[in-house]
């Protein structure tokens, strides 16, 4: 249990928060207390990488969120799952590992985050990067803590996915990670030794061993104390109060850092007046700007036994896959599932790719109590990459074990549907083709009567979902604009000692999964709290210079 007093407080022990510790940590001078509202991630969902849906099923590690009704989704309330364990989120997603596209991050740069350009923060992805991969260069870090990996001896679909979209004339790409993503081409996770790499179990768990690191799980908390213009401590639910003496640092996420922030009396004023809360700190720009990515699938089923799946057809062969991963930590168990992937531009004319296609060498769920795959089948779900949709995060309650009230205003602006409608053309051209022939499979979902924008259109809404990386709620930018947040040194605009380092921050979203750039703010916001010079920018190649900026 933490002791009342420490220098600094990190609230949430997700992908930042926990990088974010573990690095203040090394300063040996200081103390840190984590607060995690979760528990610990003892359960073998947690671990094994192809129990991914299981893991996030799991109710007791998923705040299990959901939006307000989507009136650009057919009225439908979308799920917005959230980890509520040590690992945060980062201990139930896909194990992706992804930085964006480089010129997201010019994009921040140039919209008021100074420091935050590509050659910036690419020396803090590869500090953390330990790639089996690739070898050690400007793009790729081989002695990092967390270890990213292809999945070996990926399912035989994952060929035809990327033969398909080859004779579709698309490129093939190498590297995602590298100098230019775009293409087609096997993907990166988390995985290392057939287990989920999260930064609680490879940077924040360590750290502990220093003995100036204190984590405490089930410590949800009530409010933020400001006292004098300044955060000086943590309030519980349970009543408790935890000082610091330096700094407090929001790690909570996209929904719950605004929330937190909004219950403690900062963020919209007439909103906190709303709920009878004092207005501690007016600051317009908290919970606004949620973004997330939507996608939407084309499922094929098969009497091809190929894919991964249970059925009869392939019992023996699941077992020995299950014994082979208790043995060895090697097989299909030991992977993602997601395997492959596509970042493509939908219209040629864009300057980078807008959707990324993510394929899926299984049927899909259909028994949400069950989350392994039931017979055969295979999918790609083209996702959105740049939503011009803009939603909010409000308090539903001042009560702090109420749910906040998540608004994405999803598919809200009309240019949000048409690359998912170009991509799902696509993925139904892919399917077509020569490399999926030999597999016969049948288009289930939407099915060959849907043909016209219209009919594509309202698929989408009616069928369509996020992928679960909502970022932006806290806004990081130059503090002279009115809806941001924090300053591009992460610290809360007109208030001393609070900062925030979660996917809130990111003034936009970026072109692909979110975690890996949680974990570079969570490194970046370590090294400004100990005052360290930040790390040179990358030297880019030549090509990449002229490509980039």
């Amino acid at each position: 249990m933490c002791a009342a007093e420490f220098d600094f407080i990190v609230i949430g022990a997700g992908s930042a928060g926990a990088a974010l510790a573990a690095r203040l940590g090394e300063d040996t001078g200081s103390t840190t207390c984590v607060l995690e509202a979760g528990g610990h991630d003892t359960h073998p969902f947690f671990h094994v990488p192809s129990f991914v849906a299981a893991a996030i099923g799991r109710k007791a590690s998923n705040w299990s969120f959901a939006t307000v009704p989507q009136a650009g989704m057919a009225g439908r309330q979308i799920g917005v799952p959230r980890g509520r364990v040590l690992g945060g989120s980062g201990a139930i997603n896909g194990m992706v590992y992804f930085r964006g596209h480089p010129t997201d991050y010019d994009d921040w740069a140039d919209a008021g985050c100074k420091g935050w350009s590509y050659r910036e923060v690419l020396p803090y992805f590869t500090r953390t990067e330990r790639n089996e991969d690739y070898p050690a260069s400007v793009f790729h870090g081989t002695d990092g803590p967390i270890n990213v990996k292809l999945v070996e001896n990926p399912n035989a679909l994952n060929y035809a996915f990327m033969d398909a979209l080859g004779s579709l004339q698309f490129p093939a790409c190498p590297d995602f990670n590298g100098p230019d993503p775009e293409g087609y081409g096997r993907r990166q996770g988390l995985i290392g030794n057939g287990q989920r790499q999260s930064t609680w179990q490879q940077m924040l768990k360590p750290a502990l061993a220093h003995g100036n690191v204190h984590v405490q799980t089930d410590a949800r908390v009530a409010r933020i104390v400001v006292e004098n213009g300044r955060a000086t401590g943590v309030e519980l639910v349970d009543g408790r109060t935890i000082r610091a003496r330096r700094e407090i640092v929001l790690s909570a996420g996209t929904v719950q850092t605004p929330q937190i922030m909004m219950l403690s009396g900062i963020g919209p004023a007439q909103h906190l007046r709303e709920h009878g809360i004092d207005v501690v700190h007016s600051l317009e720009g908290v919970g606004g700007n949620y973004q997330d990515h939507v996608a939407s699938p084309i499922h094929m089923e098969t009497d091809d036994t190929t894919s991964y799946g249970i059925s009869w057809k392939v019992l023996p062969r699941d077992i020995y896959y299950g014994i082979e991963y208790l043995l060895k930590r090697t097989g299909p168990l030991a992977g993602n599932v997601f395997e492959s992937v596509a970042f493509l531009r939908t219209d040629p004319s864009l300057p980078k790719p807008d959707v990324q296609f993510v394929f899926q060498p299984a049927k899909r769920l259909t028994n949400p109590k069950i989350p392994f795959p039931l017979g055969h089948g295979y999918a790609i779900s083209p996702v959105a990459l740049y939503p011009k949709s803009r939603g909010t995060v409000r308090l539903g309650s001042p009560d702090p074990a109420a749910d906040p009230l998540i608004d994405p205003h999803l598919l809200e602006h009309p240019d949000d549907i048409k690359p998912l409608i170009r991509a799902l053309k696509i993925s139904r051209e892919a399917f077509a083709s020569k490399p999926f022939a030999r597999y016969n499979g049948t288009e289930v979902a939407p099915g060959p009567d849907c043909q016209s924008d219209d009919e594509w259109d309202a698929y989408i809404r009616e069928t369509g979902y996020t992928v679960h990386h909502p970022v932006g709620t806290c806004r990081m930018g130059d503090p002279a604009a009115a809806e941001t947040v924090v300053d591009p040194q992460l610290r809360v605009k007109g208030l001393e000692g609070l900062r925030v380092a979660d996917a809130s921050v990111m003034p936009t979203v970026i072109g692909g999964n979110t975690n890996a750039p949680c974990v570079m703010i969570g490194e970046r916001c370590a090294d400004f709290i100990l005052g360290k010079p930040p790390m040179e920018p990358a030297q880019l190649p030549p090509e990449s210079v002229a490509r980039y900026k």
